[in-house]
């Protein structure tokens, strides 16, 4: 059977896994990282689906695939990937709805995910969306994912995020 870091992965691990449940410990992990969305040049990481004429965005969708780092350089080490599709959900400001995976790609968690599911009225300083499950080792995890703009301009935007997560440790 396949493993990421000691979690296995299949229909009877999860069985196992479920069943071993009742007499896990809860945890609770922290993570800092830069997500780099880049929408221009030859490589970029976010790519229109849908475009859209509104000025605040409202409709326009993207499919991505942006680094997390560790500093705020884009040739800064890379933690993971975002990967999932955020579109332009509100008339009234730029909010966007996130739907994506924070999918770790080195150290102890590597090969294991994250789900992100919120809005993220994109203009404010701080935003919260709610980490909704997770595979691997953050199986049934649940917590927030605070950002928080680093830069932005018409190439694309760099991210900070805080996330704090609470999981089984099993």
């Amino acid at each position: 059977m396949p493993m990421t870091q000691g979690v296995e992965f299949g229909p009877k691990a999860v069985e196992k896994w479920f069943k071993k449940l009742p007499h896990a410990k809860q945890k609770v992990t922290k993570f800092h990282f830069y997500f780099h969305d880049i929408v221009s040049g030859k490589n970029p990481s976010a790519v229109p689906i849908i475009q859209s004429t509104s000025p605040i965005f409202f409709g326009y969708v993207a499919m991505i695939d942006d680094p997390l780092t560790v500093g705020l350089e884009p040739d800064s080490t890379i933690v993971g990937r975002a990967q999932g599709i955020y579109g332009g959900a509100d008339q009234n400001e730029v909010a966007l709805l996130m739907t994506l995976n924070f999918v770790f790609t080195t150290g102890k968690y590597n090969g294991s995910t994250l789900s992100v599911l919120g809005r993220n009225p994109a203009l404010h300083k701080y935003r919260e969306m709610p980490i909704v499950g997770g595979s691997g080792v953050f199986r049934l995890a649940k917590g927030i994912a605070t950002a928080k703009t680093s830069w932005l301009n018409s190439t694309g935007a760099v991210v900070e995020y805080n996330v704090i997560v609470q999981h089984y440790d099993i």
